[in-house]
Formats: C-alpha cells, sequence, structure tokens
C-alpha cells in the first residue's frame, strides 16, 4: 500500500513513552509500506516536528502532558491538514472514544490489542476509513441519535457533499463531480460529520432528505 504519491505510508509517532516508540516503531518498520518519518514525546515536540514530516498518519497518544488529547488532535489538523489521526491509548472508556471521534480522530486502537490491530488501522485509515473497534462502535455511533449539533452551519461546498454523498456517491465519485481532490472530498464530508454530529452515511442520507437537500424520498415504512 502507498501514500497518494506512491512512496510508502508516511508515519509520525506521538507518545511520552520512549519503550512504547521504540516498539511501535519496531513492529511499524517491518511493514514493507510503512516509513516512520518522525517521533515526538509531547505536544509542542509534535507540533514543531510534524509540519516538516509531513505524515500521512499520526498515532497519538492523548495522555501525554501539557495539551489534553482533544485540543491536540485539532491543533494537529490544523497544522498537516492532510494528515489522518489514529489514537493509540490505554483509556477504553465512551467517554474517551467519543471526544476523540469528535475532535477529528480518524480511527482509535487500545494499547493492550495486537499489533496487527495498529497495522489494520492504519491502512484503513489511510483508505480514507475510520477504524474503531467493534467494542466501541456503540460508543462512536450513539451520538448519531441526538441529530445535529445546536448551531451547525454547512458551507456551500460542504452542502454540495452532502447532496452528493446522499446520493450514494463515494468520495472519489465526489471528488470527479466537483473537481476537487479525493483528500479534500474527505475533509469535507469529515468536517460535515462533526458538525451534524452524524458519523454516518445513512444518518447522512436521512438529514439531507429532511433538509431538502436532495431529491431521494424518505422510504416508506
Amino acid at each position: 500500500m502507498k501514500n497518494k504519491t506512491g512512496g510508502k505510508i508516511r508515519i509520525f509517532l506521538v507518545d511520552d513513552h520512549p519503550v512504547v516508540r521504540d516498539g511501535v516503531r519496531a513492529c511499524l518498520s517491518a511493514q514493507a509500506a510503512f516509513e516512520v518519518v518522525g517521533e515526538a514525546s509531547d505536544d509542542k515536540e509534535a507540533l514543531r516536528k510534524m509540519v516538516k514530516a509531513r505524515p500521512d498518519i499520526i498515532i497519538l497518544d492523548i495522555s501525554l502532558p501539557g495539551l489534553d488529547g482533544g485540543e491536540l488532535a485539532r491543533r494537529m489538523r490544523q497544522a498537516v491538514p492532510g494528515a489522518r489521526i489514529i489514537v493509540f491509548s490505554i483509556h477504553a472508556s465512551r467517554e474517551y472514544v467519543v471526544r476523540m471521534a469528535h475532535c477529528g480522530a480518524h480511527g482509535y486502537v487500545m494499547k493492550d490489542r495486537p499489533p496487527s490491530e495498529l497495522v489494520e488501522a492504519i491502512r484503513q485509515v489511510h483508505k480514507g476509513g475510520l477504524f474503531f473497534p467493534p467494542e466501541m462502535a456503540d460508543a462512536i455511533l450513539a451520538p448519531a441519535e441526538a441529530g445535529p449539533a445546536r448551531g451547525a452551519v454547512l458551507t456551500p461546498r460542504e452542502t454540495e457533499v452532502l447532496s452528493l454523498l446522499a446520493e450514494g456517491l463515494a468520495n472519489k465519485q465526489v471528488a470527479r463531480k466537483l473537481g476537487i481532490s479525493v483528500r479534500t472530498a474527505e475533509t469535507h464530508r469529515e468536517h460535515i460529520s462533526h458538525k451534524l454530529n452524524i458519523l454516518t452515511v445513512s444518518g447522512l442520507t436521512k438529514y439531507a432528505i429532511q433538509h431538502g437537500l436532495t431529491s431521494l424520498k424518505t422510504p416508506a415504512e
């Protein structure tokens, strides 16, 4: 598996425990398609280094000194907009998982899981997907039942993307239709999901139908 430019998937590690970074680096370096391009032990070092490293994937421990994990994830997305974030944590509670999903994380892997799970998470997230283990699925999907976040406003472009997603187009098809890159289409979709507090395609489709953003009709009961 290669990155968008045909090279290896570039990975940046953020963890304040050297032994963890060493172990993860060794595991990932054994994968021919992966390249660890940098690492950091705290928030400031991470934000400084990753701009130059330009990773495709950031592996983030959310129990760092300094900024809390959610705020750090937000700043990372601003510093390196093209990078995708996978949380690598000891915390399995609903609160942590949902918060990080809402702060822009694309995956969440527990540190007590087999190394193969982190490898698979990187592959899936790099392809544009999300990776939240089955036992955490209810925590991720539950907020969708609450509906859109109060005061959520979509930009005209986000409205276009939502309409196309509701009609069944994949990210690549949306990109082609609007004349934008696949990565940009993915970013718009992520922004829409976080603004509306809806993380599933079916939920986004329902929202689009209810608000007249698509010609589709609600299926008969």
